[in-house]
C-alpha cells in the first residue's frame, strides 16, 4: 500500500500545485517543487526516497523524447558551434569551477569534482518553464543545450567518481569514455529509430501505432546504456530523427491522437518529477550533520552563484572569441546583445536530473568506508535546484530589462505557409477535382472559399474565411466536396513539406500547420451533412 499512497500523494500534488501557481502567478516548478516538500513533512511519507534510476529511467526518456520531437532540428542547425560549446566545454568549466568553490569549503578535490558534474548540466525540463519570454531562437539554443549535455556531465562524473574511490583515469581514459558517450549515444538513437518509424508507419490502429511510439525512447535508451553510450543522446536523436521523417505521410487520427496522448503523459511526468524532487528534501536535511548544515548552506549559495557567473562569463568569452574569428556576413546577423547573454546566464536552471546524479552516488566506497561527502553533496545538489527554480521568479522583471527584440518570425513564417499552400490548392483544383470526381458547381464553391481566404491572408485579416454559407444542395454534392476537401488538404501537406525541406519554414511552424491541418480533416470525417 505505500507505494499506493506516494502515487495518490504525488498525483494531489501536481493538481492542487498547478492550480496554486496558476492563482499565485508562480512558476509551475516552482509551486511543484513546494508541494512536494510539504508531502515531505507527512508522517507516512517522512524519509521517502527517490531511486536515482527512477529518474533516469522512467522519468529522462519520455521527457527527452517528446522535448527533441518537438524542438526545430533547423535552428539546432543554424546555432550548432554555440550549442556544442554550450554542451561540451561549458560543462567541464562549469563543473571545474564548482569544484573549486567546493574545494575552498573543505571538500576534497574528488568528492568536490562529483559535486560540479552533478550541477554542470542544465535541465531541459525546467527549461521549460521559460514558456515564451525569450525569443524563439533563443530558447530552442537553451532546450538544445539542455538535451545533450547530460552526456558530458555524466563522463565528467564517472571521471570525477574513480578519482574520488581511488581508480587511475587517464587522459585517453577520458577521450574514449567522451567517444563511446557520444558516438555510441547517435549511433544507439539511429539504429533504434529506423525500424521504429517503419513500424510506425505499417500500424494502422492508433493506439497501437501510439504504443509503438512510446517503445523508442526507452529502447533507445536501454541500448545506448547497455553499450556504455549515452542513453540521453539516444533518445535525443531518435526524436530528432522521427520528427524529420516525413511525418504526414500517416495518418491524421493517429498524429492527432499521438500528440495528444504525448502531451498528457509529458504533463503527468515533468510535474510529478518536480514533486517527486520537493519530496525528497527533508530527506537530504537529515542527512547532514548540526555541524556541517551550515557550512553546506553557504556552499548551496555560493555554488549558485557560481553557476550564473560562470555561464554568463562563458557566454560572453566565447561570444567575443567566435566574433574576433569568424567575421562571415552570416555570423554578423546571428549576434545578440550582451543583455541577452545575462539572461541566459540566469535561465540555465538545474533540475532532476542533477539530483538523480547527486543520488547515484555509491554511499560506501570498495573498502567498505562511507563515501567522503555524500551527504553533503546531496543536500547542496537539492539546495541549488530550489535556488536555481527560485531565480524563475525573478526572470520575468529580468527579460523586460533586457528589452529583448519581439520575435516575430513564426508569426511570419506561418503566414507565408497558409498562404502559399493555399495558392498551390487554387492552382492545382482542377488536377485534384478530376480524382475527386467533383463537379463544376461544387468546384467553383471551393474555389470561391479558397480565394476568400486567399484574400483574406493578404489583407492581414486575423479571421480564416468559412466555408460557403449557402453549403451543398443534395448529399451527393456534399460527398464530392468532402472528396475534394480532402484531397486539398493533402496537397496542402505535401506543400508544407516541400517548404520545410526548403528550409523556408522553421519546424516549429510545420508541426502546427500539420495540426490544424489534421483537426480540419477529423472533422471532415466525423462530420455530417449540413442543414440546409
Amino acid at each position: 500500500m505505500y507505494g499506493l499512497e506516494i502515487v495518490v500523494a504525488v498525483g494531489a500534488a501536481l493538481l492542487f500545485g498547478s492550480l496554486a501557481a496558476r492563482r499565485l502567478h508562480l512558476t509551475p516548478p516552482l509551486a511543484l517543487l513546494g508541494a512536494g516538500l510539504l508531502l515531505g513533512f507527512l508522517p507516512p511519507l517522512h524519509g521517502a526516497k527517490m531511486p536515482p534510476e527512477t529518474v533516469l529511467l522512467l522519468f529522462l526518456p519520455a521527457l527527452l523524447f517528446w522535448d527533441s520531437l518537438t524542438t526545430s532540428l533547423q535552428e539546432i542547425r543554424r546555432n550548432l558551434r554555440g550549442i556544442v560549446l554550450a554542451s561540451t566545454l561549458l560543462v567541464v568549466i562549469t563543473a571545474g569551477a564548482v569544484a573549486a568553490v567546493a574545494h575552498g569549503f573543505g571538500v576534497p578535490w574528488g568528492p568536490a569534482w562529483v559535486l560540479g558534474a552533478a550541477l554542470a548540466p542544465t535541465d531541459a525540463t525546467a527549461i521549460g518553464i521559460l514558456g515564451r519570454l525569450l525569443p524563439y531562437r533563443n530558447m530552442t539554443v537553451l532546450r538544445a543545450e539542455s538535451l545533450v549535455n547530460d552526456g558530458t556531465a555524466l563522463v565528467v562524473y564517472g571521471v570525477a567518481l574513480a578519482y574520488s574511490l581511488g581508480r587511475h583515469v587517464g587522459p585517453l581514459d577520458v577521450g574514449l569514455d567522451l567517444l563511446r558517450s557520444y558516438g555510441g549515444g547517435v549511433a544507439a538513437g539511429i539504429v533504434i529509430a529506423y525500424p521504429g518509424l517503419q513500424l510506425r508507419r505499417r500500424i494502422a490502429d492508433p493506439m497501437l501505432s501510439s504504443t509503438a511510439t512510446a517503445l523508442i525512447p526507452f529502447a533507445a535508451y536501454l541500448l545506448a546504456e547497455s553499450a556504455g553510450a549515452s542513453g540521453v543522446l539516444a533518445v535525443v536523436t531518435a526524436g530528432l530523427w522521427i520528427s524529420q521523417a516525413s511525418p504526414w505521410r500517416g495518418r491524421a487520427v493517429t498524429r492527432h491522437q499521438t500528440e495528444v496522448v504525448w502531451g498528457l503523459l509529458t504533463f503527468w511526468l515533468n510535474g510529478a518529477l518536480f514533486v517527486l524532487v520537493g519530496l525528497q528534501l527533508p530527506a537530504t536535511v537529515s542527512g547532514l550533520t548540526s555541524s556541517r548544515l551550515g557550512p553546506a548552506l553557504g556552499l548551496v549559495a555560493a555554488a549558485a552563484a557560481t553557476l550564473v557567473a560562470s555561464r554568463i562569463g562563458f557566454l560572453l568569452a566565447s561570444a567575443y572569441t567566435i566574433r574576433l574569428l569568424d567575421r562571415r556576413p552570416s555570423q554578423r546577423g546571428r549576434l545578440v546583445g550582451n543583455r541577452y547573454r545575462i539572461v541566459s546566464g540566469f535561465a540555465g536552471f538545474r533540475g532532476a536530473v542533477s539530483l538523480a546524479i547527486a543520488l547515484s552516488i555509491p554511499e560506501t566506497t570498495g573498502s567498505g568506508a562511507h563515501f567522503p561527502y555524500r551527504d553533503v553533496i546531496v543536500f547542496v545538489t537539492a539546495g541549488v535546484i530550489v535556488v536555481s527554480l527560485a531565480q524563475g521568479l525573478f526572470l520575468p522583471a529580468l527579460v523586460r530589462w533586457a528589452h529583448l527584440p519581439r520575435d516575430t518570425t513564426l508569426r511570419e513564417q506561418s503566414r507565408l505557409a497558409d498562404h502559399e499552400a493555399t495558392e498551390a490548392v487554387l492552382a492545382a483544383l482542377d488536377e485534384l477535382a478530376d480524382k475527386a470526381g467533383a463537379e463544376t458547381e461544387t468546384v467553383e464553391r471551393f474555389r470561391r472559399e479558397y480565394e476568400r481566404h486567399l484574400q483574406d491572408l493578404d489583407d492581414n485579416a486575423d479571421r480564416a474565411a468559412g466555408g460557403d454559407a449557402s453549403g451543398p444542395a443534395d448529399m451527393s454534392q456534399y460527398t464530392q466536396a468532402a472528396r475534394l476537401r480532402k484531397a486539398a488538404l493533402a496537397h496542402k501537406r505535401a506543400t508544407l513539406t516541400r517548404m520545410r525541406s526548403e528550409r523556408r519554414i522553421d519546424d516549429a511552424v510545420y508541426r502546427r500547420r500539420l495540426s490544424a491541418l489534421d483537426l480540419e480533416e477529423l472533422r471532415l470525417l466525423a462530420g455530417r451533412r449540413p442543414v440546409d
